[in-house]
């Protein structure tokens, strides 16, 4: 039952796979089509903020059943999101903290606390020598800078 075991991205992805293939769907499950059912279950989010405007974390005025939708449509963008990895042969764990690395690097703590622009390392002045590090291929840090 649900919030009786732990939940990991690794046991998503077995009882996805279990899931698609107990109703044959494992050929419909193309990383394209996986990635338009996903990007039709983001707009199924969106439509719960739509009309909203800004609303405080953790949702105070909004009512359990809201709560309740919101946490389905997560779960659906969730789900696709780990089927598609799958598919694609990509472990979304790993790919997620490689990326977070990168992150740091790319918004080091001192010149971005506080900051909502996102400004990367090379906008501050106290990081230009970092400007080499970057990838202009990949808009972010290269291979090179994370082993330093």
């Amino acid at each position: 039952m649900a919030g009786e075991e732990e939940v990991t991205l690794e046991s998503l992805r077995k009882k996805m796979a279990e899931f698609a293939r107990e109703r044959d769907w494992e050929p419909f499950h193309s990383p394209r089509n996986l990635l338009l059912a996903l990007v039709g279950e983001v707009g199924e989010l969106s439509e719960i903020f739509q009309w909203k405007g800004e609303v405080p974390k953790g949702l105070p005025e909004w009512g359990e059943e809201e709560k309740q939708h919101l946490g389905e449509e997560l779960s659906d963008v969730l789900l696709y999101l780990v089927r598609l990895s799958d598919m694609c042969g990509v472990d979304l764990g790993k790919a997620a903290l490689r990326k977070l690395e990168l992150n740091a690097l790319k918004y080091p703590v001192q010149p971005c606390k506080g900051s909502s622009s996102g400004k990367k390392h090379t906008h501050h002045p106290t990081s230009a020598s970092n400007s080499s590090t970057e990838d202009p291929s990949s808009g972010g840090a290269s291979e090179e800078a994370l082993k330093r």
